[in-house]
């Protein structure tokens, strides 16, 4: 059943601004929506702060501003939250802060005495600058979406890299989570490619190095897909690869949404047994990391179709009713 469109979308514009940290995706979801990326000065005064100046008039419109919190975080972030507040002292009418990447996700929690939970502290920043709506895909950490106390859309880029897995047809797949945590996200996958599930039970000794303890779940002689929301150092993923090499299975994939992919990344990846590791590009990749494993699928259909919705006042969540994502 068609849904009506609510008045709000009938007298607001769209208008779509973003920072320096994905352009090229900004301009990929413009293309998408049929719109044009509005003109906005972000760069830097030179002392190096930042300097922000919205060139066209938003006055009234539906704003969405695009910005992936990725390295440098602190810079991305800055940036994003002063065009924040440039839209909303501009009169925009509502301000969605779009974040294909939420950088510090992964400090969700306290997980040691006297550590901060920086996550909730941005979730405060982005609500204090101006946001009144957030977008954002593949959270690290779920519970993230409670840390705001304005509607936070979560988008699931499993409609983009689980397709692609699905045209590949691989035979005799066992999707495998590095770790308990993720369980929720390979199980999905598992229904999808209507495979088997298994878990990699690991140790981490520090933020860059992960030893695998034991594989929980049948892999010998069976083909492997990996699923994780981020790869940065490449440890885990690396690691867990071998580990899962060691137990017998056959040729082993990744799917990976967010490729930070830093320090070692790339040259633990070109020497483990990964045959082939899928991205989204909701961070940019530099062409020296480009490497042939490596193929990026584009998220930005999924971010226009979930703007386009929350534009009109119709359902997100319905774009992932039969991924079980959400179960």
């Amino acid at each position: 059943m068609k849904q009506k469109k609510s008045s709000y979308s009938q007298n607001r514009q769209i208008a779509v601004l973003t920072g320096n940290s994905n352009p090229e995706l900004a301009k990929a979801i413009c293309r998408c929506l049929g719109v044009a990326l509005d003109h906005a000065l972000v760069d830097r005064f030179p002392e190096g702060e930042i300097r922000v100046q919205i060139k066209d008039n938003i006055r009234g419109k539906d704003v969405f501003i695009m910005q992936s919190t990725c390295s440098p975080p602190n810079e991305h972030l800055m940036e994003l939250l002063i065009l924040l507040d440039a839209a909303r002292r501009a009169s925009a009418a509502r301000i969605t802060a779009v974040l294909p990447f939420y950088g510090y996700g992964r400090q969700d929690r306290k997980d040691k005495p006297r550590v901060p939970i920086t996550a909730k502290l941005v979730a405060n920043l982005l609500t204090s600058a101006g946001a009144s709506r957030i977008l954002t895909l593949d959270l690290h950490a779920g519970q993230i979406q409670g840390f705001f106390d304005i509607p936070v859309d979560h988008l699931y880029s499993i409609n983009v890299l689980g397709k692609y897995f699905l045209k590949k047809k691989i035979r005799d797949l066992v999707v495998v989570s590095p770790d308990v945590g993720g369980l929720k996200l390979a199980r999905a996958y598992a229904k999808l490619l209507d495979a088997s599930l298994a878990i990699v039970d690991k140790r981490r000794e520090d933020s860059a190095h992960t030893v695998v303890m034991h594989i929980i779940g049948e892999v010998k002689n069976r083909n492997v897909l990996l699923v994780d929301d981020l790869i940065s150092t490449g440890s885990s993923i690396v690691e867990a690869a071998r580990g899962l090499k060691t137990q017998g299975c056959q040729d082993v994939y990744a799917a990976i949404v967010h490729p930070i992919l830093v320090g070692p990344a790339i040259a633990r990846l070109q020497n483990s047994p990964i045959r082939e590791l899928i991205v989204s590009n909701s961070i940019p990749i530099s062409e020296e990391k480009r490497i042939e494993k490596i193929k990026v699928l584009s998220v930005a259909p999924l971010l226009a179709e979930a703007i386009k919705r929350i534009h009109r006042g119709q359902s997100v969540s319905s774009l992932f009713r039969k991924a079980g994502v959400e179960a």
